[in-house]
């Protein structure tokens, strides 16, 4: 495995070597950097070329200049980047700092939530496969993919930002709304559990009862004006993920891990309430201490409580944690949301990526920057979930039709065990190259994103440099935007070792010097392996 990681390495350099001499070579030649000046009747207009040549390197050869660039970026390797100055004097290096910490923040964010969901999705269409919930699902993820960028945003600025902000002011909704709102969320909920029709009305009719009664008690408080959670709700959600975590695993049978997951949750309870005034107003620092922490309350608990399932009991504990921490975020962050609305009467901006010269709490200045996330992001994750929803739908339905599959069945496993342990495992193969390249393409279109949304991210430093014929911004995008490919590739080569050990056989066989046999011989990994796995039927359907 070191081999193959070194020799993708030396590969991965050669390719970025090369794209970085074509795109510094297309951007130069592009046009003219000195056009507007030429064009100017200010009196300074000569030195004012001249300082801009200056900047620029435009008195040597474009070789030269980026021979200087190449030389720039090796000293990254010890710590001293210098990627150059744009036409005005400016550092690069500074700008690039600051646009790809905007813009790496809305990305990454966007490909966690659209992995998430789209797999999700994806799980169940497969599993409801000809549904009411396959149909709806199918039809909205071909729209969302269909959608144009800017027009989407365009629709999200006026109804997500325009008429909330309106309607935040006094918030208030109609009977018609509520019951709509209500009837909505059980016929999705529904169509997700499936089962017969009286388990479906069940379903549906106890959704739409809660989830009224839910609103109307949201209306009559004025939650969303002063939202909380609360020590109650806190510990109800925890401990639903807990137990949805133990049933997604091993099964609720297995106590040891039931109980594992149940003593996270009372530790996470005893240290929320006995830490309460050190999450009023805390820092960085001491949410990621903390964390760690409960990671390591997590880790202990599983361990104890695991005896021959401590594996999967640790594995269930750690996530319970991540769950936990996350649920203790947002009723801290909810908590503060009637400060922020006295700061901000109209929350959800439609410009720029933070609030200029914001001043308030810790937790005021994360739901100041969660807000002006929202849009954006909205935007990109419902491009990138209808992807990753049809490709892991598509998947799935291939490692269903399997031999191994038909054969968990026959022995009498659980639809959970044979979805959970024998099909989705080996259904992420093919995702990770999808996950690896979505995640390049979504670096490159935030361009447009973040045009239409005003951020001041690598977007706007690309699109500048190309407007200017200024190679010096555009090769720093380059360079991000490359790397974040090269790497996504490299885990996704890795994901591919750690989701398929035949992967890993094949490998320690090739570098041992063992005789490879014949394609679908007996001991042959590649022959044997499934078709999910194999390049070429990753857009087959069972449609």
């Amino acid at each position: 495995m070191v081999t193959f990681i070194l020799r993708r390495l030396g590969i991965s350099f050669l390719i970025l070597l090369a794209g970085s001499l074509v795109m510094f070579v297309l951007t130069v030649h592009a046009g003219d950097p000195l056009a507007d000046l030429r064009e100017s009747n200010d009196p300074n207009r000569d030195n004012l070329i001249a300082q801009r040549i200056t900047n620029m390197g435009l008195d040597v050869p474009w070789y030269v200049r980026y021979l200087g660039w190449l030389a720039g970026v090796a000293g990254c390797l010890v710590g001293h980047c210098d990627l150059g100055t744009d036409r005005s004097g400016v550092n690069v290096t500074a700008l690039l700092a600051n646009a790809a910490g905007a813009t790496l923040r809305l990305v990454i964010l966007a490909t966690l939530l659209a992995i998430v969901v789209g797999v999700f999705l994806g799980i169940l269409t497969a599993v409801r496969q000809y549904s009411g919930f396959d149909y709806l699902v199918t039809f909205l993820a071909f729209l969302f993919f269909s959608l144009p960028v800017f027009w989407a945003a365009v629709l999200l600025k006026e109804y997500g930002a325009i008429r909330f902000n309106d309607w935040i002011a006094q918030p208030h909704l109609a009977p018609a709304t509520k019951v709509l709102i209500a009837a909505g969320v059980g016929v999705v909920l529904q169509g997700m559990l499936g089962g017969d029709t009286r388990r479906r009305l069940v379903t549906g009719g106890g959704t739409f009862v809660f989830v009224l009664a839910a609103l109307v008690y949201f209306d009559a408080v004025d939650w969303f004006r002063r939202p909380a959670l609360g020590v109650g709700v806190v510990a109800l959600v925890s401990a639903g993920g807990a137990l949805l975590a133990v049933m997604l695993t091993t099964g609720l049978g297995n106590r040891r891990v039931v109980y594992a997951a149940l003593t996270t949750v009372g530790a996470g309870l005893v240290a929320y309430v006995a830490l309460g005034g050190v999450l009023a107003d805390p820092s960085w620092p001491i949410l990621l201490g903390l964390l760690a922490l409960a990671l390591a309350v997590a880790v202990a608990a599983g361990w104890f409580w695991g005896g021959f399932s401590r594996r999967a009991a640790v594995g269930v504990c750690v996530v319970t944690a991540l769950f936990m921490s996350v649920v203790i975020v947002a009723d801290k962050a909810l908590s503060a949301w009637a400060g922020y609305l006295q700061l901000q009467p109209r929350p959800i901006s439609t410009i720029g990526a933070s609030t200029p010269n914001f001043a308030g709490t810790f937790w005021e200045g994360i739901l100041d920057k969660g807000t002006q996330l929202i849009l954006p992001t909205i935007v990109l994750t419902l491009i990138s979930v209808a992807s990753f929803t049809r490709y892991t739908r598509a998947s799935m339905l291939e490692v269903l039709q399997q031999d191994y599959v038909r054969t968990a069945r026959s022995k009498g496993l659980s639809e959970r065990v044979v979805i959970t342990k024998h099909a989705f495992r080996n259904a992420l193969i093919p995702l990770t190259t999808i996950v690896a390249f979505d995640f390049a393409g979504l670096i490159g279109g935030a361009v447009l994103t973040e045009t239409v949304f005003g951020w001041k991210g690598m977007g706007q430093l690309f699109r500048t440099g190309l407007e200017h014929v200024d190679p010096a911004p555009v090769m720093a995008f380059y360079l991000v935007t490359a790397t974040a490919a090269v790497v996504m590739n490299m885990l996704a080569d890795i994901a591919y070792a750690f989701l398929d050990p035949r992967i890993r056989l094949s490998t320690t066989r090739r570098r041992q010097g063992a005789p490879r046999p014949r394609p679908g011989a007996a001991g042959d990994p590649a022959g044997v392996r499934p078709a999910a796995a194999r390049p070429g039927t990753l857009g087959a359907t069972h449609e």
